[in-house]
Order: structure tokens, then sequence, then C-alpha cells
């Protein structure tokens, strides 16, 4: 049963992703960005199978009669299976594309069978020097059970044959995630020549098995995706970073939920792996291509001519924040707005170290959801620990993926005296605050930083996100209070001007969007604009479409997930719906309802899905500053009108391309926003 007007979040996820997958296939992309676009897929589609489809299998094991809003959990995962052989088809296609194209410009990536000899010297003394000495084989034997093999490891299946006795041999080879995946060869001829390590292996394969008797050996790349939910249990002797770590440690071991390998393996080698890995006919088992983990592609080598890659934006340095000025001064005459990428995340950084090192700044505190690997953000911390600050870092290890990063980022700043708070009990903490307290004169007073992104520079160059550093009262009053309920759980603040969840943000929504009803009702001009990453929260959904057949005019910007139906009743109904996928991800959530005229805006770390609204802790923060919000406006009209890379949301979810007219010139929002902030 599948509830009308409501679509499944798993398949309107896989059409997201299938936009990624058009970015890569668009002869108008750069070629070196389009195999980049490839990767993002192909790791998007990992962590979807590690999470998605690992909770639909568990909710179809533990009762097959579940139904929900997008439909039976078994239903979905059929649809799931053949959207995703859909998709694998167009993935290869796409990337013998890009291959051929790479190589009208001189760059071949080629495999163990194309070398000359003076390339095949080079692949061997590479292999000696780096590969071999990583190279632990698995001989596969039939009575023996096969070890835990790693959750998203790519494996080469080794086929050894002896042909006069019929006897076969099966080998693994995991490919080390500890070196580069491309291998730079040598060229005499002017062009470039790339090779994965994958066949660097390959090559030299003999070299490994010298002790076996075969008459042929070959490789087969594979891998498996394990269920990445944790299980935490609860048993309060347990410290909660204990039990993040034990769940750590059974992700290693959870049950697999994709087996993905070369179409030409043998059914020997498929059926004896499926067989020792417990797969069943139901699991996700997909013929793919030669190589595995396209995640890796992402870093693939920028060389060759500069239309090969997009043109890079220098970094824009905030109008108002002056060289050897205190951000305190400047923050203290308005607030500022930082976009990023556009904008450069080291004015965060510059506001941190200040802080750490000004004598009349008496504690600092942050959440912590996802960091850089080399954070200058946890140094910065740690420096105001050590400079005597009393510092609060407010660290969510259940972060996915990322929870093992946080533990022992969480070690260290207690090595350094930070006071580190581990989240809330039944809630994650996903708002990204900061809050900063100085005195002076004979005052306190705090300045607050609210965003829609994480404290993160790696991601900051290429994420969407904004950034309010405000010394307003009020707001700074509240994000205090946020922090203060951090500490004790049991005493919920009120809230003025924040929106919270789960406390205030889901039912202050639903009354500005009544509002806006009510103002349609009396004739007067009345609109909402929503840009988020996902639209999946049914209530929601339903009162979008109740506002719009109210005469509300309804503009969705959305980059993920999206169930709502844009033509869910007549045409003069349908909700105006899009999503842009271009150089940056769109990563901003922002809010912006007419209220007759005096235009709210806010910028959200929330998404609308019922998670973020009812079981984690998110904060929306209003945009006051007229010029600022003029901001916020001109990059949403900029999205509205994009001719290039915007993507119409509609029924059929075939993500066409919002062209543009005869007369009409390229429109690309993420370019022009970039041009209307440098030339501000």
């Amino acid at each position: 049963m599948t509830i009308e007007n409501f679509r499944s979040k798993e398949i309107s996820w896989l059409s997201f992703n299938d936009r990624v997958l058009q970015e890569a296939s668009r002869k108008n992309v750069p070629l070196i960005e389009r195999i980049k676009f490839l990767g993002i897929y192909s790791n998007n589609m990992d962590e979807f199978f590690r999470v998605r489809v690992a909770v639909l299998k568990r909710i179809v094991q533990l009762d097959k009669n579940t139904v929900f809003e997008g439909g039976a959990p078994k239903d979905i995962l059929k649809d799931i299976h053949n959207e995703v052989i859909r998709q694998s088809r167009k993935f290869a296609k796409t990337y013998d594309d890009i291959i051929e194209g790479l190589q009208e410009e001189g760059i071949y990536l080629i495999n163990e069978t194309d070398l000359t000899e003076d390339q095949g010297n080079f692949v061997k003394k590479y292999f000696q020097k780096k590969v071999r000495g990583n190279l632990m084989p698995i001989i596969i034997s039939k009575k023996r059970e096969l070890p835990d093999l790693s959750d998203n490891g790519i494996y080469l299946g080794v086929y050894l044959q002896e042909l006069l006795n019929g006897k076969d041999h099966y080998a693994l080879i995991e490919i080390p995630s500890s070196l580069d995946r491309f291998v730079l060869l040598p060229s005499n001829d002017g062009k470039k020549y790339v090779m994965l390590l994958d066949d660097v292996i390959r090559y030299e394969l003999k070299d490994i098995f010298y002790m076996f008797k075969f008459d042929r050996i070959s490789a087969f790349t594979f891998k498996l995706t394990r269920d990445a939910e944790l299980d935490i249990n609860d048993d309060i002797s347990e410290s909660y970073v204990k039990k993040i770590s034990k769940g750590l440690e059974r992700r290693k071991e959870a049950s697999p939920v994709r087996f993905v390998h070369d179409k030409n393996m043998p059914d020997e080698m498929l059926s004896l792996l499926l067989k020792k890995l417990d797969y069943t006919t139901e699991d996700a088992v997909i013929r793919g291509g030669r190589y595995h983990n396209f995640k890796d592609f992402i870093d693939f080598p920028k060389f060759g001519a500069k239309n090969l890659t997009y043109d890079s934006l220098p970094t824009i340095y905030h109008k108002q924040i002056q060289p050897q000025t205190s951000l305190f001064k400047i923050i203290t005459k308005r607030d500022v707005l930082l976009h990023y990428p556009y904008h450069s995340f080291s004015h965060f950084i510059d506001f941190l170290r200040e802080a750490s090192i000004d004598p009349y700044v008496r504690d600092i505190k942050i959440t912590i959801y996802r960091v850089a690997k080399n954070s200058a953000v946890m140094k910065a911390l740690r420096n105001a620990a050590r400079n005597g600050k009393q510092v609060v870092a407010v660290m969510e290890l259940q972060a996915r993926f990322d929870e093992k990063a946080n533990i022992s980022y969480a070690n260290k700043l207690k090595e350094a005296g930070v006071k580190v708070i581990f989240g809330v009990p039944g809630l994650k903490v996903h708002s990204k605050l900061c809050l900063v307290t100085r005195k002076e004169k004979s005052n306190l007073v705090c300045y607050a930083g609210v965003g829609t992104g994480n404290f993160n520079e790696d991601s900051a160059n290429i994420f969407a996100d904004h950034f309010l550093l405000t010394r307003h009262v009020g707001i700074a009053k509240e994000v205090s209070s946020v922090f203060e309920f951090f500490s004790k759980n049991y005493n919920i603040p009120t809230f003025e001007h924040l929106l919270v969840s789960p406390f205030i943000l889901r039912g202050t929504i639903e009354n500005y969007i009544r509002k806006e009803m009510e103002y349609a009702s009396k004739g007067k001009k009345a609109y909402i604009y929503i840009k988020v990453n996902n639209l999946v929260d049914y209530d929601l959904i339903q009162l979008l479409y109740e506002a719009k057949k109210a005469g509300v005019e309804v503009i969705l910007n959305v980059r993920g997930m999206f169930s709502l139906v844009s033509e869910f009743d007549k045409p003069e109904n349908a909700i105006e719906s899009f999503g842009l996928i271009d150089q940056f991800l769109e990563h901003s959530r922002i809010l912006v309802f007419c209220n007759g005229g005096d235009e709210k805006v806010y910028i959200s770390s929330a998404d609308f899905m019922t998670r973020n609204l009812d079981r984690r802790i998110e904060v929306a923060c209003p945009i006051y500053n007229k010029e600022l919000k003029k901001e916020i406006l001109t990059m949403l009209d900029m999205q509205r009108k994009d001719n290039c890379s915007s993507r119409i949301l509609n029924n059929a979810m075939d993500n066409t391309l919002r062209g543009k007219k005869s007369d009409e010139p390229e429109f690309r929002a993420q370019l022009e926003f970039y041009k209307w902030l440098r030339d501000k």
C-alpha cells in the first residue's frame, strides 16, 4: 500500500543520485569534473546501501507486513534493485564515454595488457617498492570460513587454473586503501598515461603466487557493502564512548547489503563467495564492470588542458573583515554573514584564534558534528583551553562514519583541558553553534555564531553553506540557553528568536505556513520559499499541499530526497519544485515567509525530515539585518533563474533540465552569485 501524493524517500533519493550521474554524462561539464561526479555518485550509492537499504532489510526481517508512507519495505527494496540496475548501465556507458573523451585529450587510462616495455619495467619497480609489502592474500578454502571482509574495501578475486588435472584455486587480495589508486606512468610521446592500482597488482599476480602450480591466473574485482547502522545498547553502566566504540566494532561484522562484482567473474567463484558471505537470492548482487569503488575517482589526477576542469574561483575575503582588525569590533558594528565556499573559512578560524588569545574572552562553546581531518578548529579550541579559557565542546559521537574520528578528537580536547559533552540522551546534536563570552568594561558580552554547515574547513571548500556571526542580544542569549540545555537536559529553555527542535521548530514552521494561508484568503500576497537538502516529512508535505490550494505561492528548492509530488492536484496547483546540482554541493537550508510583506528569513541546520524536526537538536536562526536578508534573497532568486544546472522535480522524476529560452543567455546561479559577492 502506498499513500497517495507521497513518494518513498528511498526512491526519491535514487532520483537525486541520478541527477549527480546526469552531471557526469553532460558534454558541457569539463571531462575531469565529469569523472569526479562519477566518484561522488559512487560514494553516495555506497552510503545509501550502508544506511537506507540496511534499515529496510532490518524492517523486512522483523516484520514482513510493515507498511509506512512510502509503501511496503519489501516492495521498495525491489524498486531499489531495479533502479540501481538501470543506473548501473547508465554509469557504465557514461564511464566509457568519459574515457573516450580523455583519450581525445591525450589522456589514457590503460590496464596491464597495454604497457610498453619501459612502462612494464616501471610498473615492476613500483610494485616491488610500494605495493608488494602491502598485499596479504587470503586462500579461499571450501572448508574454512572467510575472515571478515572490509566494508567498502576493494578486493581482487584471484582464479588460478591447472589445465591438465583440472584443479582450480581461489584467493582474495584486498587492494590497499593506504596507497594512491592512480599511478602515473612514464611517457615519451607527449601523452599522459594513468594506471589503476588494481591493474598494477594484476600485472604482477604471478610474482605473488609463484609458489602455486598454475597454467592461467586472472583476477576479478568485487566489493561488498555492510549494514552501517550502529546498535547502541542500553547498559547505563557503560560510558557513551564505550558504547559507540563497541558499535563500531560490530559494524565490521555487520550483514552485507550489496555485493558488486566484475560481470566476467567465473560462476564457480561467484557462487563460492556468495555462499561464504551468506548471501541469499533476495540480496542485492550486482553485475558491474572491471573496476569498483569509483569514489576514488573524486581524486582523479588533474592534468591536461585548462578546459578539463572548472575554472578555480579565488576565495573572496569578506568586505567588512579588514586585516589586523579585531573581529569582535567588526561584529559589534554589524552582523557578519559568511557564504561558503565563496567566502574564506579562514575568517572563522581567525575568530576562534582571536578568542583563544584575547585576554578579555572568558569562555568558548561550540557544537561539533564533523570536522576536517587536520582540523584547525580543534587546534584553536585546544589552544584556547591551554590559554586558560573555559572551553566547552558538545561532540556528537553518532555523526555517521565520523564516529571514530570524533572519539579521537574528544580525547585530544579533554587532554588539553576542554570540557567535552557527548550530546543529549535520545537526541542527536546536529545544530551548528558557537558562542564566545567576553568581558567588556564591567559587562559580559556574548558573540554568537549560527550556521547551516559543519565547522569543517575541508567541506567548506565544496559545500555551499551560510554562517552568521552576531552580537544580537536576543539571539546570543538563546544560543547560550541551548548550550545550557546540553549541560542540564531537564531545563528546557524558551525561545523568541531561534527556532529549535525538537521544541518549537516544527510547530513554528507549521504556524508560519498557516499564516500565509490566512494572508492568501484575504487576497494579500502570500508565498513560501523553502531551500533544503531533503523534504520527506509527511505532515509538512500535506500542509504545503493545503497552502498551495489556498492560493499561497510555494517554491521548493530541494537538492536531495523529495517525497512531495509537485503535480499533486489540478495543473494550476502544481508546486514549483527544482533542485540544483553544480560545481558546489548545495547544503544550506533556508526558510522564507512573505509574512504580509515583512519577510521572515531563517538559515537552518535542519532538513524537512521527521528525524531532524523531532529527534535532533537543530537550530534555525532569523536574519534581521536588511542587507544580509538581501544577500540571501538574491542568492535564492538566482537559483530560481538558473538555466544551466537546475532540474525540474516533476512527477516523472526524469530530472529534466530547466533549459534556457532561445533568446535567453546562460545563467549559472553559483557562478553568478560568486560574481555578485565579489563585485558587491
